[in-house]
């Protein structure tokens, strides 16, 4: 449910925000954020996160991680977010 709503959230975002052609950077250099994006974001479940799958898993981890809503993720609040995702999901 939690992802449902993150989703919500993510897509809300992604409706007014430009298409992010990195977007894919943050997840193919972290095994386990990629697992919690595939878990959740690979809408047609081939086992890739595309470009446009990318887009509402980088929201969802951006809103997550923003703790103090300045719009700008700390190394710390990354953590914090990384942290809370592998636990929350039990991503390995």
């Amino acid at each position: 449910m939690i992802g449902f709503i993150i989703g919500l959230a993510a897509q809300a975002t992604l409706a007014s925000a430009p298409v992010n052609p990195n977007a894919n950077e943050l997840f193919d250099r972290d095994p386990e954020l990629k697992a919690w994006a595939l878990r959740l974001f690979d809408t047609n479940h081939d086992g890739w996160l595309t470009l446009f799958e990318a887009q509402p898993a980088l929201a969802a981890f951006k809103e997550i991680a923003d703790a103090d809503k300045d719009g700008r993720v700390t190394t710390f609040e990354y953590r914090r977010a990384k942290d809370f995702v592998t636990a929350r999901w039990a991503i390995k």
